[in-house]
């Protein structure tokens, strides 16, 4: 799909931090009395220092703020388990201002549904993470995998739990608060350690939501300013740097807030998930469904210099069944069909995804094929650490970073051949690129 995804998952990195922060807010507001005006702008602001210096940076803090945080998020629910158990069981029947009462709704799930579905692009940002995990090799396979799952798709049950927990909480200040106040973080905590902590009950939660913001939002911005980066480097060529992208994602996002974008919370999360869905949809059915069938290539390639500018089937079939279900959440379809048209995305997405491709015969998928030499194979049988040094920056990348270049005649890494605006393609003309021999690439080297 090309840049698609990159666009589709920079809005949800800027979608995100501006709910995220908005929550940061709100314990400026009400532990430190700082207007919500002001407090959207230091949130944006104490983000800046954090995310510049990049993935190491974040790496430390989550570390060295994990254990503290994890206690914090605990305390509130063992207090209230142990001081007052019988709360669990009457959040089972709690209704909110459901007019079905503690009946379950239909309309009720697919709604609820889809503000889930919204989340299900925040597993991308593992991707920043995960692409630091060491290579698979016989001897971690077990502990590589347990890792990948846990912190991949494994993600969605963590999020399922937060999601549960943060809603007991609103039910237990329900009462007070009024409904229209207990979807606030910090109110819910104000009151959980309020069961145990009662006289430092409003710090604790103000300092422990200032906590968890920005653990959450520094890795927000820094995921959107790599795909900001990464799609306007495809688009135009050019690449100013990384940073500029940080303010780019941190200012959409300032905006958002002082727009007041937390108290459209579930018109926002669902609308975005129709988009988001849609793209997973698509992204889904290839790997499941066309690469088994062979309507696909059996790896994925990323690489610019590889692909087409535009993919029918993942772009096209992400776009219809997008462009179907954000109807049907406008109610084209009526009640049922606004309150499940992720599924309708999904669905649609995936049916969508093989037909598209047997229609074009997977012509779409590579422009061109790989032409660089094959890593070598080292004594357990697995590809070596092979080495390139790019013929434009000088860089040495490993192999599958790299594409074959005739225009330099060499090996390019993939941020100068997204760079690159002299070549007009001339890799992708004609009949064929030439292979390793013609363009003169050097052999891979090995560590």
């Amino acid at each position: 799909m090309g840049s698609t995804p990159l666009m589709i998952y920079a809005s949800f990195t800027f979608i995100f931090f501006a709910l995220e922060g908005s929550i940061m807010a709100q314990a400026l507001e009400l532990g430190l009395h700082i207007p919500l005006a002001v407090g959207y702008v230091v949130c944006s602001l104490v983000i800046l220092p954090l995310v510049v210096y990049g993935m190491t940076a974040l790496s430390k803090m989550q570390v060295w703020t994990q254990p503290v945080w994890l206690v914090l998020m605990v305390a509130p629910f063992v207090s209230i388990a142990i001081q007052d158990p019988g709360k669990f069981s009457e959040f089972t029947h709690f209704a909110g201002d459901s007019p079905t009462g503690s009946t379950l709704s239909a309309l009720g799930v697919g709604a609820g549904a889809g503000v889930a579905l919204s989340l299900i692009a925040q597993i991308g940002e593992q991707v920043d993470y995960l692409r630091f995990m060491p290579d698979k090799t016989p001897q971690n396979g077990r502990r590589w995998w347990t890792a990948v799952l846990g912190a991949g798709p494994g993600w969605v049950v963590l999020g399922a739990l937060k999601q549960i927990g943060g809603a007991f909480l609103a039910f237990c200040i329900a009462g007070s608060a009024g409904l229209g106040k207990a979807d606030e973080p910090i109110r819910q905590y104000v009151h959980g350690f309020g069961t145990f902590a009662a006289p430092v009950a409003l710090g604790l939660a103000t300092f422990f939501v200032i906590l968890s913001q920005i653990k959450i939002n520094s890795t927000n911005a820094y995921s959107g300013s790599l795909s900001w980066s990464n799609f306007f480097s495809r688009l135009t060529h050019r690449h100013p740097g990384r940073v500029v992208y940080i303010f780019l994602n941190v200012g959409i996002a300032l905006a958002l807030m002082e727009g007041g974008v937390f108290g459209f919370l579930n018109t926002v999360l669902g609308f975005y998930s129709n988009v988001a869905i849609a793209w997973i949809g698509a992204v889904v059915a290839d790997l499941i469904i066309n690469k088994p069938l062979g309507l696909s290539p059996s790896y994925i390639e990323f690489k610019r210099a590889h692909l087409y500018h535009f993919n029918p089937v993942g772009f096209g079939s992400m776009l219809i069944a997008s462009g179907v279900s954000i109807a049907a959440y406008f109610e084209a379809f009526g009640a049922y069909g606004k309150a499940f048209s992720p599924f309708i995305a999904l669905f649609l997405a995936m049916a969508l995804s093989p037909l598209f491709a047997v229609l074009t015969k997977g012509r779409y998928y590579l422009a061109r094929p790989d032409t660089l030499d094959e890593p070598l194979l080292g004594a357990d049988g697995l590809p070596s650490a092979a080495v390139l040094t790019c013929a434009v920056c000088a860089t040495d990348f490993e192999r599958p970073d790299m594409a074959g270049c005739p225009f330099h005649q060499g090996p390019v890494c993939s941020l100068c051949c997204s760079l690159e605006k002299d070549c007009h393609d001339s890799c992708k003309r004609g009949a064929g690129a030439p292979g390793p021999v013609a363009l003169g690439l050097p052999a891979v080297r090995v560590r």
